[in-house]
């Protein structure tokens, strides 16, 4: 193994990155995962644990930090059958390796390479085994508390909890400990009932930002008192780090027969709602506005054609009449602001009557080398660092190809602008492939928006001196078009669009 690891090292990196692409296409693999940071630390460490399975040493200690590996999967929430998948691609690329750089001795590397990886296998699914050895000893312990509860008791609680409800039913304690755990509560926050009963629920259900908030209403609420408002609005943590936005109401219901159980939390997981809304909205405004873009612009291009007409006669006859230079430079002005009014005319009714995408199998990394290529120059004219950062395998998606190479070039061409004035920087253009979709980030280190609440996605609205206002708003209708989403994240030094596409159409 140590012969073989000196051979296979300079592949590990490669082996590495092609290893988390493929979990990218994996929905359920890919949910245990809370973003790039950890991914890219997630590589290092298998890379690290490659050269640790060739150093042909093989005593206690690596037989415990292989069992660290194994009781982190489970801490995360990783199914155990994945595991067997997860060495099958290690032991293949290995393989490939072996046969290709080993020659006759490729027969001896593979036995070795075999027995070596089942014995990691085994160590690592020997932390399932004690995980769920604790687990079956905290459900049967728990069990075996709820066996001295009486009958009037037990029908009390699942008399005020629907079980089958879509609806977060959170039963607390006089000091806000969770007792019950509906199933909806169970889908929504990815915790598992005998995960979360006897936990402290602001603790582990509210994120640290909003305790202020949330912990004051809720010791009124364990006392007896009158929540205001009835209606709560407020974020639930999941167990995999992310927020969903949750609507509650905190119902007090002490048992006459000394139920530990005192304040209902009913919820309404109102995440997707709340996002349908905004984007309705924004459609309504996007449609208001180009309503009334369409309009000035069928009465405003008549007279500019005329206008423009009559400018071109007037300096023909200017230059015949041999006028004065800066009369002649003064009517060429006029030419030029008039034929810049008719350009943001035509601007305007793109935006006001944009055609529907014609959606055909597109390549995005082809896209977006070809993005990079067209803007490279105005790059280097402006002395910025513009990069990419695409997957080595191929991300097809079904995409107006046009539309999308004008949202790419929209967007790049915005975060070089932004560096302009500063006269140096970096502009980085990201593909990630998600299970369902794919994510297109471009980021900059210029100074960042104005203000993080800038509608910048209404028309209209520009941060440029001479900007029209227009260009995000058309990208954020070819986004949306293609039943994708948009954001920004912004401070100084950093600003990041980010655009999110379905891989195959609604």
């Amino acid at each position: 193994m140590a012969a073989f690891g000196a051979v296979a090292a300079p592949e590990f990196a490669r082996i590495s990155r092609e290893f988390y692409e493929k979990i990218r296409e994996h929905e359920a693999a890919h949910a245990v995962l809370t973003g790039e940071d950890q991914i890219a630390r997630l590589q290092r460490s298998l890379v690290a644990w490659m050269e640790r399975l060739c150093a042909g040493k093989y005593d206690g200690a690596y037989f415990e930090e292989t069992s660290k590996i194994g009781r982190a999967h489970v801490r995360v929430g990783l199914p155990q059958r994945y595991m067997f998948s997860a060495m099958a691609l290690i032991r293949d690329a290995f393989g490939k390796i072996a046969d290709e750089k080993l020659g006759e001795g490729a027969a001896a590397t593979q036995s070795a390479l075999g027995r070596l990886l089942d014995v990691e296998l085994a160590a690592m699914l020997e932390s399932y085994r004690e995980a769920f050895l604790a687990r079956a000893q905290r459900i049967e312990r728990n069990e075996r508390n709820e066996l001295g509860r009486t009958l009037r008791r037990t029908e009390h609680r699942y008399q005020s909890a629907v079980e089958l409800a879509r609806t977060l039913v959170i039963g607390l304690d006089a000091k806000a400990t969770i007792r019950l755990f509906n199933r909806e509560a169970e889908r929504v926050t990815g915790w598992g009932r005998d995960e979360i009963l006897g936990e402290p629920f602001v603790e582990r259900l509210v994120p640290a930002d909003s305790h202020e908030t949330f912990a004051p209403l809720l010791r009124d609420a364990l006392t007896g008192k009158r929540v205001q408002p009835d209606i709560v609005d407020g974020i639930v943590r999941t167990r995999n780090g992310r927020y969903r936005d949750v609507r509650w109401q905190l119902a007090f219901a002490p048992s006459e027969d000394d139920d530990e159980i005192v304040l209902f939390a009913i919820g309404q997981d109102t995440t997707d709602h709340n996002l349908l809304a905004e984007r309705t909205r924004h459609h309504e405004k996007l449609a208001a506005v180009g309503t009334l873009a369409a309009g000035l612009a069928h009465e405003i291009r008549n007279p500019l054609n005329g206008a423009q007409l009559h400018v071109s006669f007037l300096e023909r006859a200017l230059k015949r009449a041999n006028a004065p230079a800066d009369t002649l430079e003064a009517v060429a002005v006029v030419g030029e602001e008039i034929k810049r009014l008719a350009a943001l005319v035509t601007e305007f009714l793109d935006f006001a009557r944009p055609r529907p995408p014609e959606l055909r199998p597109a390549n995005v990394r082809t896209l977006c080398e070809r993005a990079v290529q067209m803007v490279s120059a105005r790059a280097a004219e402006a002395n910025v660092a513009l990069s990419s950062d695409l997957p080595t395998r191929e991300v097809t998606l079904q995409a107006d190809a046009a539309k999308l190479e004008q949202v790419l070039l929209n967007l790049l061409g915005n975060a070089i602008e932004a560096l302009i004035p500063r006269g140096h920087g970096s502009v980085v253009l990201r593909v990630r492939r998600q299970p369902r979709r794919v994510v297109i980030e471009v980021e900059d280190d210029g100074p960042g928006l104005p203000s993080p609440d800038a509608p910048i996605f209404d028309a209209f609205f520009s941060t440029k001196p001479n900007g029209t206002g227009l260009g995000l708003a058309i990208t954020h209708r070819i986004v949306t078009d293609h039943g994708g989403d948009i954001d920004v994240e912004s401070r100084p030094g950093r600003t990041l669009f980010r655009v999110s596409l379905p891989i195959e159409p609604e």
